[in-house]
């Protein structure tokens, strides 16, 4: 009898696990198979086309190696980047966009439509009916930024955007200004002891600048902390860009941890205590001050800790609001001044006479004086370079949105979950938008303001978004690149190293792969 019911319950497990096994093999099957194939069809018969589905992988492999091979040919110093940043988008637009201006291409199983024509982008950004949604950031990318204000929705997103706008608009962006006066004359202090002469590689100076500039005016006296901070961020971001097309089999990924998912989880966990660490100490020091107002500090997570502790409560924003706050503003601001920084100083080292139209204006304004938030608004050419540099290298490539359900996008009718991508680009390097002249640096297209340049096309220029999901911290960017560039040109001319290899490629941002090399000139 024991015997019988062994075998029954053996036969029993038996059967449990095959079911189970049946039930996991059809669900990977709906995902993979039928889900894909369902809306290739549907967006096929409406004459949506692109390369073609593969189990598991999607295009992610056709992708990887296309930019692999474009990386790999010859440079030549030309602007038209497209090719090489996102040669899959400028060949298969060409083969497969037709009379929609549309394609289908596919990240893993992830269906992915993208969108380019200028009108539908503008329905998607401007988003009147909220049916084009962030996306819900995952693995990598939800350990290097958390939730914070680029991925949320909602009351939390109403919450922390009006903090971010308070803490980069009006007074409280005058009020950081001597932090980046102060952190670019710490890097201009370097470059004293650089012999006349020889290149300086001006990248990653600009990054040593950046992640300053950043750890003062987020943490205050806080800073050196603050850059520790930005460290395990830098090694979060390499993680990312590592693994942003190398896919795994689904449901594997719970059970077994690549080394790079156990160190980035270690990564977090410090990240996340170093910043508790400064939000008590400036709890405590609050805890002793005998003026209320202003006892959290007006940095930025100074601001946050006011949030955290709103005498209205449905403001307020929980501890780890704060903290994916704080990582965002960390690596996104860094990061993207950090190489419009880079980019503009190559542009300008290779037009002399930009240079020194730049330079007049700031000596008119600044003379040898540091320089003053009156001053900053009226730098018209500075403003007009910078405006360009951004048009043939922005920060941000693609700017992605999902539908949750089913919707109508200009003549297509655009299944649920399905990604949309808007290549901006694209745009910034069309010559329908801008002129056969599009791949050249001619700052004078802003003479008149962004909108003339465009034609009061919007679309064609997006290097920080558009609609009511722009980048928040543009103000605070342009603020510091001012900033940098007046007291450069103050003290310097500079010329193009010899040794100045042009390999613009896609890190999170577009970056100088081997930096950018410029010689000095003490003026």
């Amino acid at each position: 009898m024991t015997a019988t019911f062994e075998s029954l319950a053996i036969t029993l497990s038996s059967f449990a696990f095959l079911s189970l096994l049946l039930l996991a093999l059809i669900k990977i099957f709906y995902k993979q198979w039928w889900v894909p194939i369902r809306i290739k069809k549907t967006l096929n018969l409406q004459g949506v086309e692109g390369p073609s589905y593969r189990l598991i992988h999607g295009n992610t492999k056709e992708i990887s190696n296309m930019i692999k091979e474009a990386m790999s040919r010859p440079k030549s110093l030309s602007h038209d980047i497209l090719y090489q940043i996102h040669p899959h988008i400028h060949t298969w637009s060409k083969k497969y966009e037709g009379k929609l201006k549309t394609y289908l291409q596919w990240y893993g199983s992830q269906s992915q439509l993208i969108v380019m024509d200028p009108e539908m982008c503008k329905e998607i950004l401007n988003d009147k009916d909220r049916v084009y949604r962030k996306l819900k950031k995952e693995g990598f990318a939800l350990r290097l930024q958390g939730n914070g204000l680029p991925g949320i929705e909602g009351e939390k997103w109403l919450k922390v955007r009006k903090i971010s706008m308070y803490a980069f608009h009006g007074e409280s962006l005058k009020a950081m200004i001597p932090a980046m006066i102060a952190s670019t004359e710490t890097m201009l202090k370097r470059w004293q002891n650089h012999e006349e002469g020889k290149e300086i590689e001006v990248f990653e100076e600009f990054r040593l600048l950046t992640s300053e500039v950043i750890s003062r005016t987020a943490f205050g006296s806080s800073y050196l902390e603050g850059q520790d901070i930005f460290e395990m961020l830098m090694k979060l971001a390499s993680f990312l860009v590592k693994n942003t097309y190398r896919l795994r089999i689904p449901g594997i990924s719970r059970f077994i941890k690549t080394n790079d998912e156990i160190v980035s989880e270690k990564l977090v966990k410090g990240i996340y205590d170093s910043i508790i660490g400064i939000v008590k100490k400036r709890e405590e020091q609050a805890m002793t001050m005998i003026s209320k107002e202003d006892k959290f500090g007006d940095d930025f997570i100074g601001l946050l800790l006011k949030a955290r502790y709103n005498s209205d409560f449905n403001q307020r924003i929980t501890v780890d609001d704060l903290v994916d706050e704080c990582k965002t503003f960390y690596f996104a601001g860094q990061e993207t001044t950090n190489t419009l920084l880079a980019w503009t100083i190559l542009l300008l080292a290779m037009h002399p006479d930009w240079q020194e139209e730049a330079r007049k204006e700031v000596l008119q304004l600044f003379g040898k004086q540091t320089p003053n938030s009156d001053g900053l608004t009226k730098l018209k050419t500075m403003s007009m370079i910078l405006n360009e540099t951004l048009r043939l290298y922005p920060p941000v490539v693609s700017i992605i949105r999902r539908v949750e359900k089913e919707v109508r996008l200009g003549r297509i009718i655009v299944p649920a979950n399905v990604e949309l991508h808007v290549p901006n680009l694209a745009f910034h390097h069309d010559p329908q938008l801008w002129g056969e002249d599009v791949h050249l640096f001619k700052p004078e297209r802003f003479s008149e303001g962004v909108a003339k340049a465009t034609n009061n096309n919007m679309i064609a220029y997006l290097p920080f978004g558009m609609g009511p999901r722009n980048c928040v911290g543009f103000n605070f960017a342009t603020t510091e690149a001012k900033i940098a560039l007046s007291m450069i040109l103050q003290r310097y001319s500079f010329t193009l190293s010899p040794g100045y290899v042009h390999s613009p490629f896609r890190y999170i941002t577009v970056r100088p792969q081997h930096g950018v090399q410029v010689m000095l000139h003490p003026l």
